[in-house]
């Protein structure tokens, strides 16, 4: 699978799919059709609008779209993003409200390097806005990075956190979404033995597979079942001719997304013949929810090989953070270490990617704090998605977490106190 020819068919595969639905679409909206008796050609331009659209986001990284934010004052002001630290495989972006006072609160959120961008947070991070400084990892698409900017494995994601985690400073809150909650802990061990004055004050882990063992799910025995031979051969293709990380060892995203597919067919299948129907209807829209949810999970990157295949060796196979055995350029990182660092875990009762007991592990390896400064949710009735981007998250989690970092901020430092004159 490792050759430039596989990627471009399968990127050219896609490109036809979606030339295929433009033309549908077009001789199904032709005005003559309207002359035959048959709802046929409505159905025909239906599919081709919704195959166009979803072939098409699958190479588009999406906007954040998000232009305001109500303050304090009940106004409405606007949001810019902008880098604070511009790496080749991810920036460190914050969104700055202007016209608003640096809020109390100033979170880092630590987005997935999973096969979606990091516009995947875009509602949790929405939701935050009102209340705080927000700031989030922005990884980059592999196929667009030169070869020459070398490898990106889990130590250099690691080293990545632990650099913008120092230049946020120690009143910084860091909340890990998912893939990344392992590793940000392995970033905080080591901000706290190495640079203690710069450790986040809280740390709050979503539904991360800190443990993948403590509770099997499809991922798991996937990982369990695979030698990694096996997955290189499968999963490993080179960058093509097109992109500017030609030659690039990846993981495609186009083949990332035929797995996510796959572990719901039946629901993606049904979603998709419904939308076709309110189309054909003319009950659809460009922001109906099948179209707002789709843009997002459609649009894929592609995720460099070493850091794939590191994950799936590292964390899933070998334990390393599980078992508190991980290394960081020849240094092991102690998790025990972090002593001063608050830290919360929320899990959902039915996320069938991280379930319950796999974050939860990480508690059981924070040795050196005390249990005043942990704590841990599991949140009735939740997936996966909705413990950071749904109604559960919007309504019982966020504000756990906000009262969470408000119990758990260190005072500021309070200004020298100058000498009296006599």
């Amino acid at each position: 699978m490792r050759y430039m020819a596989t990627y471009d068919v399968m990127e050219t595969a896609r490109n036809t799919f979606q030339w295929m639905g433009s033309t549908a679409r077009a001789i199904g909206s032709l005005p003559a059709m309207g002359l035959a008796p048959t709802p046929a050609f409505k159905l025909m331009a239906a599919w081709g609008e919704v195959a166009e659209r979803s072939f098409a986001r699958m190479i588009a990284k999406p906007d954040w779209n998000i232009t305001c934010v109500v303050g304090d004052d009940g106004r409405d002001h606007i949001v810019t993003t902008h880098s604070v630290v511009a790496r080749p495989f991810g920036d460190l972006v914050k969104f700055e409200v202007q016209g608003r006072n640096p809020m109390r609160r100033r979170v880092l959120l630590v987005a997935p390097m999973s096969g979606h961008y990091a516009t995947l947070l875009r509602s949790t991070v929405l939701s935050l806005l009102p209340d705080c400084d927000v700031f989030i990892t922005d990884w980059h698409n592999a196929r667009d990075i030169p070869v020459s900017e070398g490898k990106f494995d889990i130590e250099d994601y690691t080293r990545y956190l632990v650099e913008f985690m120092e230049e946020l400073g120690p009143d910084l809150h860091v909340i890990a979404v998912c893939q990344p909650a392992p590793l940000t802990l392995a970033a905080a061990a080591l901000l706290a033995e190495r640079n203690p004055d710069a450790q986040p004050a809280t740390l709050t882990l979503i539904g991360g597979p800190i443990d993948p063992d403590a509770a099997a799910t499809d991922v798991t025995d996937f990982g369990r079942r695979i030698t990694m031979g096996q997955l290189e051969e499968l999963a490993v293709q080179r960058v093509g001719f097109n992109y500017r990380g030609a030659g690039r060892l990846v993981y495609p995203g186009l083949l990332q997304l035929t797995s996510f597919i796959s572990m719901n067919a039946d629901r993606h299948g049904e979603a998709f013949f419904n939308q076709i129907v309110r189309t054909a209807k003319g009950e659809s829209s460009d922001h109906d929810h099948h179209n707002k949810f789709y843009d997002e999970y459609l649009a894929v990157m592609d995720m460099p090989a070493e850091f794939y295949l590191s994950t799936v060796e590292r964390i899933f196979k070998n334990l390393e953070i599980a078992e508190n055995r991980f290394v960081v350029d020849g240094h092991p990182v102690d998790i025990g270490k972090i002593t001063d660092i608050a830290v919360k875990v929320v899990e959902g009762e039915k996320d069938d990617i991280s379930a319950p007991g796999q974050c939860l592990a990480a508690l059981d390896l924070l040795t050196g704090l005390p249990d005043g400064k942990k704590a841990a949710h599991l949140e009735p009735g939740a997936g996966h998605y909705g413990i950071f981007a749904g109604k559960s998250w919007r309504n019982n989690i966020r504000p756990l977490v906000l009262n969470f970092i408000d119990s758990n901020a260190r005072p500021a430092p309070q200004p020298a106190q100058g000498l009296r004159s006599v």
